[in-house]
């Protein structure tokens, strides 16, 4: 889970991401970082999401729980 919250912190350009949050609790979230996260998911993990699947976790762990368990 480490790499994807790396890769995430990456994408919305902090130092640190606090995995409780939801992406939108970010002041740097906005539609570039969506569309970001999206293409990471296709070309990493083979997966496609909309920016509303993205955005309906309750949090940034909960989004990476998923991610991994569906990882193909």
């Amino acid at each position: 889970m480490e790499e994807l919250l790396e890769k995430l912190a990456e994408i919305l350009e902090v130092d640190e991401l606090d995995g409780v949050k939801k992406f939108v609790d970010f002041e740097e979230w906005d539609s570039l970082s969506s569309l970001s996260v999206i293409a990471m998911l296709d070309a990493d993990y083979k997966m496609s999401m909309s920016n509303k699947e993205l955005l309906a976790y309750p949090s940034i762990n909960a989004f990476c729980e998923d991610v991994l368990s569906r990882k193909k």
